[in-house]
């Protein structure tokens, strides 16, 4: 049985989970994976807000290990932008693409005065576990060792963030530990509710296992395309939390829904990341669920995170 909305929730959350429940949509989980990209992507666009034109709005190619190339995205907000946004988009390694997550992307490039690059990862259930995790990395080297090139004449600056939301959220903060083991030096991780650990079992996950728009049915649905061998995901890659030494990666900023299953892991993340001396920045959004950072046409929480996490970019890349 689904739970009626807790009066925790903001009253633009409240409306937006009483019209999904009155659409009587499939839930994701029942869904084949195309059909769930497919409404996925025909969702993402009707609570965002288109931003004005970008100064430029290129694709790149990024090319992997195995010979891949991958499809990315590269948008700067004007002539004269400081440092570069690699983003990882959400969708739990399943679903999603920078099409998806266009608007979030060029939000947050006016708000921090960046550069963006998003990348379109390899997803699953096609590629499993660690392709994503391998192709993240493998962007990261390709934009440290091109970054200087990518748009010299609108990028006056070309220090390195990552970000993501989500699963692009895990990436981005795993990425963050392969950039301290490789000696890539970067300005920040940007974790908007990143997943953090391995077996969903936290309170955040039963207390708001259904109703909040991410369900616990949903979470396992994305895990089990993924990465179906349940001991992988022990593996650190999966799971940051589980990493062995957190010390001395990227400074973080971290933005959390409160009513969320992946409230938890977040917050948990963070104590992990200060106990080893790492600078964090915590937000936390009262009242919202998992995908808000996509709605700023009707959550006003959507943009305040816009703009705060556009505001950790400029700090960072000052």
């Amino acid at each position: 049985m689904t739970p009626q909305p807790t009066l925790m929730l903001t009253p633009q959350i409240k409306d937006l989970l009483a019209r999904m429940a009155q659409a009587a949509r499939p839930p994701m989980h029942l869904m084949p994976v195309q059909a769930a990209r497919l409404f996925y992507g025909a969702a993402a666009g009707v609570l965002s807000i288109d931003p004005p034109p970008m100064a430029v709005d290129t694709t790149l190619s990024i090319p992997t290990r195995d010979g891949h190339s991958l499809h990315a995205k590269l948008w700067v907000p004007h002539a004269h932008a400081r440092g570069v946004l690699l983003y990882f988009h959400g969708g739990g390694f399943t679903i999603g693409s920078s099409a998806t997550h266009k608007a979030l992307c060029q939000h947050i490039a006016l708000a921090a005065g960046c550069a963006v690059v998003s990348v379109d990862y390899r997803l699953a259930p096609e590629h499993v576990f660690p392709t994503a995790v391998l192709d993240a990395f493998d962007s990261l080297e390709w934009l440290h060792q091109h970054v200087a090139t990518l748009a010299p004449e609108h990028i006056s600056h070309h220090a390195i963030a990552l970000g993501g939301d989500s699963a692009g959220g895990t990436l981005a903060a795993v990425c963050a530990l392969h950039a301290r083991d490789t000696h890539i030096d970067l300005a920040l991780q940007l974790l908007i509710y990143p997943g953090c650990g391995a077996q969903a079992d936290t309170q955040s996950h039963a207390k708001y296992a259904d109703g909040y728009v991410l369900t616990a049915a949903d979470i396992a649905y994305f895990f089990n395309h993924y990465i179906p061998d349940k001991a992988e995901r022990e593996d650190w890659r999966f799971a940051p939390l589980n990493a062995l030494d957190h010390a001395a990666v990227a400074p973080a900023w971290i933005g959390l829904a409160e009513c969320d299953p992946l409230f938890d892991e977040g917050v948990a993340y963070g104590d992990k990341l200060r106990a080893a001396g790492v600078v964090v920045d915590l937000e936390v959004y009262r009242g919202v669920v998992h995908g808000f950072v996509n709605w700023e046409r009707a959550v006003p929480e959507a943009k305040i995170a816009h703009a705060q996490a556009g505001a950790a970019l400029q700090l960072a890349f000052t």
